[in-house]
Parts: structure tokens; sequence; C-alpha cells
């Protein structure tokens, strides 16, 4: 098993979060359910981002390797939040770069790298645009894409589309099933929307 996660558990106000998951790699799945479910407090655990309640045992396996005693950075895991949390005040080519040069890459090579990235992304001909600029779709690809360069073992999608209206989210749920495909990544998704659900996920895991 290329993931896999027991004993995320957290309890606040009138909810609790009691969740197990496993997944192939190179597979995309959802954890389906209404705000308040715990979706985003489950992505959160997983990153490090936020801590487990501390009578439960928190495992996490990420291709063959125990990371929950890992921090954040060094665990191999991508997120992509659901306002792109672009930097504003860099332009759109060095928001893909950051990660790379942030990694001791030489500004130029990851610059160039990341132009082959937006590309991909259908973005070519924005590495000079500021994010405030861009649509919610375009902020959308770009944080994706910023992700995606660093090549991450597990991607976490934290309700990517949820602000855009539902014509753009559809496609942009197509869009990215076509992505991951021919990338390869391995993700989880958070999402309200069943619809959504059902075009990405190869596993759809509902929250109540």
């Amino acid at each position: 098993m290329f993931f896999k996660v027991e004993n995320i558990h957290k309890k606040w106000d009138s909810t609790t979060v009691d969740f197990c998951f496993e997944c192939e790699k190179g597979t995309m799945n959802c954890l389906l359910g209404p705000s308040g479910s715990g979706k985003s407090t489950i992505l959160n655990i997983i990153a490090g981002l936020e801590e487990n309640d501390k009578d439960f045992q928190l495992k996490i396996v990420l291709d063959g390797t125990e990371i929950q005693d890992l921090p954040h950075a060094k665990r191999q895991i991508g997120m992509v939040f659901q306002n792109g949390a672009l930097f504003n005040h860099l332009s759109v080519v060095d928001n893909v770069a950051y990660g790379l040069i942030s990694a001791g890459m030489k500004k130029k090579d990851a610059r160039k790298k990341a132009s082959e990235y937006l590309s991909f992304f259908n973005l070519q001909g924005f590495d000079k645009r500021l994010p405030q600029t861009l649509s919610g779709g375009e902020r959308q690809r770009v944080a994706l894409a910023r992700t995606l360069i660093l090549n991450p073992k597990l991607v976490l999608l934290d309700e990517p589309f949820s602000a855009l209206d539902a014509e753009l989210r559809q496609k942009l749920a197509l869009q990215l099933k076509e992505w991951q495909k021919e990338l390869g990544f391995t993700a989880i998704m958070v999402t309200h929307d069943k619809q959504e659900a059902s075009t990405v996920a190869d596993k759809i895991v509902v929250l109540e």
C-alpha cells in the first residue's frame, strides 16, 4: 500500500473526526462530505499542519516510510488550498519557481522549468502576470503547477475549485483528472460536490 493513515482523531465542539484510510500509488481519492464534517482537518493532520488528539496514536505511512513525526516540510507532501494561497508580490512564474529556488536550484533554471510547467497547464504567456490579475480558475491552475513542480509523493487538494462557478468547476475537475493520469501523481481531494467527486475520483470516502 503506497499511503496509509491510522487513528486520525480530532474532537471539537459537537464534532468528532475518527478516520483511517489507505490508497494505491497513482490514484485520485476524494473525501466527500458537508461543511463541518472534518475534511480539511484530516488533510491538515496528514500534512503536519494540525495536531492529532494526543490520546490517539497517529500513524502515517507514505511510500514505505512513517512520516507522522516529521515536520511538514519533510513529509514530501504538496497541498493546494481553496484560495490558491499564491504570493501576490511575485509574478506567476516566480510563484511556480518558488519551491525550486528554496530547494537550491538556480533562479534562471527554476524559472525555465516553471515556464515549461505553466505551458502544461495551458498558462503559456502568463509568466510576468501578477496573481491579482488572474481569474479564479487561472489562480488555481498556478497553485497546482506550483505544487506539482516539486514532484511530491502525495498531493492534498482542499476544495480547490469550490470558489468557482459550477461550469468552470466541472471543467477544471475534468482537466485535473487528465493531468493526474498524465503526471501520475497520487492525490487526496476533499469536496462537498458529489458530481465533482464522481468526475475525478478513483475512490470516494463519504464523511457524514
